[in-house]
């Protein structure tokens, strides 16, 4: 085996691979490497949770796309023989996952939610959800390096160890020139607050009857101190609320401590995006909403019946 190597675009991304990269190098008596943005700081912080090796890429350019990393990456994995990438799947994660897997000729695994070895700890076993997370596929890559990408907030950050860790901090060469070049950046206007942060989510449904309704669900949502969501309906249809507060498939997933849905029927596009949530309560008049199969606490009743009552009794909590 001749390592497990990791690059996420942020510390907290790096952290969760980190993580389930240790568990792996240690069953395969490799070493784990990192990847990572021109930071000492990180870096060291990066050893002390894990990394035996952490290669700083070069600072980019202005007009320098995050695609220039690409042949310096591809150059470090063919060298080190790597067995086992992994990197963060967030969209431009993703894109370059998949670039670097067609230059190394190899096997690439997306959107992979598990990750184990084989009796013998040399094959890699991947699963991913298929057909809108009805059900799990299972992927193995007959080529090196086994490459996955792995959605942010799947595994558990690394933590610093007890005692120092003897690791190695090494700088890698700059970024050849490419033919694509940045001429502008702009942000992305947010409408809205970042609901896959939140630790507390009240979503609506088709259940509420008329956008004016929404007030009572936000005056709920501050006490809770909570973010709102909503089902794609909402958003899409209706227009009632902004597309990146949309949960589901189609939409964001998130993995809050607790989610409380209102009017929320329950069907599996939408419970793909809430599956990961510690608590789920659900309030639904039909007793029969498949919400109730994967809610923790279910309320059957008219929410504007409902929501009255909790958000009165949750002001004497609080």
């Amino acid at each position: 085996m001749a390592g497990v190597w990791i690059f996420a675009e942020n510390h907290t991304q790096g952290l969760e691979l980190l993580n389930t990269g240790r568990i792996l190098a240690d069953k395969t008596g490799s070493r784990l490497l990192s990847f990572l943005w021109h930071d000492h700081q990180v870096a060291e912080d990066y050893l002390a949770c894990g990394a035996d090796e952490v290669l700083l890429l070069p600072p980019l350019e202005e007009s320098q796309p995050l695609e220039a990393y690409i042949p310096v990456i591809v150059d470090e994995l063919r060298e080190g023989d790597a067995d086992i990438f992994l990197l963060a799947a967030t969209l431009r994660g993703k894109d370059l996952a998949a670039r670097i897997a067609s230059r190394l000729d190899t096997g690439l695994c997306s959107d992979c939610i598990s990750l184990k070895l084989d009796e013998d700890n040399t094959r890699l076993e991947m699963e991913r959800l298929v057909f809108g997370g009805a059900g799990i596929q299972k992927v193995f890559c007959s080529s090196r390096p086994q490459m996955a990408t792995i959605p942010p907030g799947t595994f558990e950050a690394a933590v610093p160890a007890n005692s120092r860790r003897e690791g190695k901090i090494r700088e890698l060469p700059s970024s050849p020139a490419t033919a694509v070049k940045i001429l502008e950046k702009k942000a992305k206007e947010r409408k809205s607050a970042n609901i896959k942060e939140a630790r507390r989510v009240v979503c609506v449904g088709r259940g509420i009857e008329k956008e004016e309704d929404l007030a009572m669900v936000r005056e709920f949502a501050q006490v809770l101190g909570a973010e709102i969501a909503c089902t794609r309906p909402v958003s899409e249809e209706m227009r009632w609320l902004p597309e990146d507060l949309c949960i589901g498939l189609s939409g964001i997933e998130i993995k809050p401590d607790l989610y409380i849905g209102l009017g929320i029927s329950g069907q599996v596009q939408h419970v793909i995006g809430i599956r990961d949530s510690k608590i789920i309560c659900a309030v639904n008049s039909d007793e029969n909403a498949p919400i109730f199969d994967v809610a923790d606490y279910g309320i059957v009743g008219d929410l504007y019946d409902v929501l009255p009552r909790l958000h009165e009794e949750l002001g004497k909590l609080l």
